[in-house]
């Protein structure tokens, strides 16, 4: 029996949340810590079962409705890749990333499906298209998705990203090392990102300028990655962190991580990704890692995890 197997990894987002989606930059990085993973193999009863355990998903693709993620992420590639839904197949998705905690686990999920059926198919896809077909998914999950989240995972390298513009890839010229801590609470992004936009249509003036704020921030944590200057992100990630706070993104328990993890030797920290919940994440110092991870698990993290931003990525 044929079986095809394909993973996709997490991400983070470093710098930009939230402006990113209003035409400002982002960075971000895959987390291959963590990992989704999508089987595809024959199903003989016919159609398309589509069974996500960790989501409690067990459905017949037909029986779908049309804005169910699951079903467009796979609908979308059965007609990129030629196929229909009448061929029988079973696919399976299991994720180890955590739901709703801003490390792209919708893209992560959504990609290694579209990797799986390439492969199942024989149709390898181009980069660009398995992130235009996971974004078609991220509208479902985010509503106005910014498109980082897509790119970083089926790229699978460092973005340095702008809405709408070619993404540009880079690397850093020395290596770093950063913790993710999970708060334990549930990250909405679709309604974080729904607020920030009704609070931007009724202060306009206020909001853009946050925004160009958090553009300039992103612009020289980017110049310092490339230069081999990593410390300067401490003090960017505090002032990045300041910024969404005005936003009305942080929340109490994403405060409480932070100071933590300051107060433990980090050199800065800021929540990542929708706010008012999921991560947060600290620049340390590679022998600071697990006093700073200590300290973030006794302050309440459900979980930390360590990724280490490598030098040896290439353009």
């Amino acid at each position: 029996m044929r079986i095809v197997t394909a993973s996709a990894p997490g991400k983070v987002i470093l710098f930009g949340e939230h402006a990113v989606v209003y035409g400002r930059p982002a960075i971000a990085v895959p987390v291959d810590r963590v990992q989704a993973t999508a089987e595809v193999r024959r199903y003989a009863k016919g159609g398309i079962r589509i069974l996500a355990p960790d989501l409690g998903e067990d459905s017949l693709l037909a029986e779908l409705p049309p804005d169910h993620p699951l079903g467009i992420v796979v609908r979308g590639a059965l007609v990129e890749l030629g196929q229909t839904a009448e061929a029988g197949l079973r696919i399976t998705v299991r994720s180890t990333i955590p739901i709703a905690s801003g490390l792209g686990s919708g893209a992560a999920v959504s990609t290694a499906i579209v990797r799986a059926l390439a492969g199942y198919f024989e149709r390898p896809l181009a980069l660009a298209d398995v992130s235009r077909l996971a974004f078609e998914a991220e509208k479902v999950y985010h509503g106005s998705p910014s498109g980082v989240d897509n790119t970083v995972i089926a790229y699978e390298r460092p973005v340095y990203f702008v809405r709408d513009r070619t993404l540009e890839t880079f690397c850093a010229t020395r290596p770093f090392t950063l913790l993710i801590g999970d708060t334990g609470v549930a990250s909405p992004t679709k309604e974080t990102v729904g607020d920030v936009r009704r609070a931007w249509q009724a202060e306009p003036d206020r909001f853009e300028l946050l925004f160009d704020l958090c553009a300039e921030i992103t612009r020289r944590a980017r110049a310092a990655i490339e230069a081999g200057e990593p410390a300067l992100l401490g003090p960017l990630m505090d002032r990045n962190q300041d910024l969404l706070a005005e936003m009305g993104v942080s929340s109490p328990e994403l405060e409480g991580l932070i100071e933590a993890a300051r107060r433990s030797g980090a050199l800065g920290a800021k929540l990542s990704g929708g706010g008012r919940g999921g991560n947060m994440i600290a620049y340390v110092e590679a022998e600071e890692a697990d006093v700073v991870s200590a300290a973030l698990l006794q302050a309440g993290a459900r979980d930390v995890i360590l990724t280490r931003i490598s030098a040896e990525t290439r353009n």
